[in-house]
């Protein structure tokens, strides 16, 4: 498992770094922290964009047909995301975050739409300030892994932050549909 992760994590950093090798400008120095960086503000505007399409009356919404039986609802995906989010770039920063986190899930006291993607985008925000840290001296050194027990490195919890959100992204995009909107990356 371990080596099919780290094959995956190579994969997207080569995915990304020649993507970002493409656009840049000739004289521009491609570091880490920049290429993580970019590849986490695709997933920000994919994810904040679908947090907003969602009207607030929905914001409960799960659904309920088929095998769905004790999934997040919309809120809890994106309370989710943002809450990991901090606890990836406060290990990453190797310090406590700087919001409330309520494990896992995301605070209880964040409720309506306007706070939730409130809470999400501040959760960006730290994540770009902690990506911004990770440089080609500490990138691969050993840091404490924020879930559970070993280690990890800033770079695989900056990927994570990069990756992460899709799989909550493609569960939000079901919610978008099932109730009759078009996600606004597909528009």
């Amino acid at each position: 498992m371990k080596q099919l992760l780290s094959a995956g994590v190579c994969c997207l950093l080569l995915t990304v770094a020649a993507a970002a090798q493409a656009a840049k400008p000739k004289d521009e120095h491609l570091s880490v922290a920049k290429v993580l960086d970019s590849a986490a503000a695709g997933m920000e505007r994919e994810f904040v964009s679908a947090a907003e399409a969602m009207p607030e009356d929905k914001y409960s919404f799960a659904p309920t047909g088929g095998e769905f039986k004790g999934v997040r609802t919309f809120a809890q995906q994106v309370k989710h995301v943002a809450a990991v989010n901090y606890i990836l770039g406060a290990s990453i920063l190797q310090e406590k975050p700087p919001a409330e986190i309520g494990g896992e899930l995301g605070p209880e006291s964040v409720t309506t739409k306007a706070d939730i993607v409130k809470y999400l985008k501040a959760s960006f925000e730290y994540a770009h300030k902690a990506i911004g840290t990770i440089n080609e001296k500490n990138y691969l050194e050993p840091i404490k892994y924020p879930f559970g027990e070993g280690s990890s490195s800033r770079l695989a919890l900056a990927v994570i932050i990069t990756s992460h959100g899709f799989d909550h992204y493609g569960q939000m995009v079901e919610y978008l549909r099932s109730n009759g909107i078009v996600p606004p990356a597909s528009r």
